[in-house]
């Protein structure tokens, strides 16, 4: 494959296959940007983990000041009253009965589900469904909460788990 001009005076500056301080490296990204647009810079990280270990398992939770740019669909799982405040905080979805049917129906168009203690017992049952697809509340995650409206507004704001 042929390099095109561009791509060769920034192979010019950049040496091949060197380790740089993260800061270093964004600053010579920034001088040599020369789309029209805003670059992206990508990092990718080798932890040297197993995840079949299970004293290995890298998991967490941060909030990204400037978000993702996706909107975020929020299903709450609780009662009456937890729900209306759940919607209030801005969820998109509250409720119960009519939520489970149509997730066992095979509805999954939502990003973050969070349900009250008290719920994850009845949700249980949704496991071979939300399972798979990431979906499934989490106390260590922080989707499984009595506190609804402050996780609501936590994700909302941008609120992203991680896991291998």
């Amino acid at each position: 494959m042929k390099n095109t001009k561009r791509i060769k005076k920034m192979l010019e500056y950049s040496p091949s296959r060197i380790s740089l301080e993260l800061k270093n490296a964004v600053e010579m990204c920034k001088s040599n940007a020369t789309a029209k647009f805003d670059e992206t810079i990508e990092l990718a990280v080798n932890l040297g983990v197993d995840p079949r270990h299970a004293d290995q398992i890298v998991r967490g939770v941060v909030s990204l000041p400037h978000g993702t740019g996706k909107e975020v669909k929020v299903l709450v799982f609780a009662t009456e009253e937890k729900a209306k405040e759940a919607l209030d905080a801005g969820a998109d979805y509250a409720g119960f009965e009519e939520y489970m049917e149509k997730i066992q129906g095979g509805w999954t168009d939502i990003d973050v589900i969070i349900a009250t203690p008290d719920m994850m017992g009845k949700i249980g049952r949704l496991g071979r469904v939300l399972g798979p697809r990431g979906l499934m509340p989490n106390p260590k995650s922080g989707t499984v909460t009595p506190n609804v409206a402050q996780a609501v507004k936590e994700v909302k704001a941008c609120k992203i788990d991680f896991r291998t």
